[in-house]
């Protein structure tokens, strides 16, 4: 199980929503949490993403927990995400190449493979719809967090001690 630390920002009867906390800070501006700087913070209006997860230990908001979701569920959808669509996008540039005469055969390729892509990503774009329902692909809360666990507070925990 692949286990990372998030913090909770709301709850609904046994479902969190959750806010992943990054363990080294930002290099461009030393947040944790969101972003700060960076040319993608402003281009997607510094928003947090946060996700749901299912809260069988009945964490309350603001708790630190340690979240998990199975090694083959999160291996199995990386390989999705990113083969097919380089696969359909390999197979619509052969195919538009098989199609394409000699005078116009690059632009065939160029196209086929742009409408190869497109496709792999409605494909799994489509696919996914019903992995959500799968509760190995679905993040589980798996305990709280110690305090002292948690990196933005290990400083105070060193300090203290």
């Amino acid at each position: 199980m692949v286990e990372e630390q998030a913090i909770i920002v709301s709850t609904d009867q046994n479902q969190a929503a959750l806010e992943i906390l990054r363990n080294k800070p930002c290099g461009l501006c030393g947040q944790t949490r969101g972003c700060g700087l960076s040319f993608w913070g402003k281009l997607f209006a510094h928003r947090a993403n946060t996700f749901k997860a299912k809260n069988h230990i009945e964490a309350k908001v603001g708790d630190v927990v340690v979240v998990g979701i199975e090694e083959s569920a999160l291996l199995f959808s990386a390989v999705t995400v990113y083969g097919i669509p380089l696969v359909f996008l390999l197979i619509g540039a052969f195919s538009g190449n098989a199609f394409g005469d000699g005078l116009h055969a690059d632009r065939n390729t160029a196209i086929g493979a742009i409408l190869g892509l497109l496709f792999g990503y409605l494909w799994v774009k489509g696919h996914a719809q019903g992995r959500s329902l799968d509760a190995r692909y679905s993040p589980v809360i798996l305990r709280l967090a110690t305090p002292c666990s948690n990196s933005n507070v290990v400083r105070e925990c060193k300090s203290n001690n």
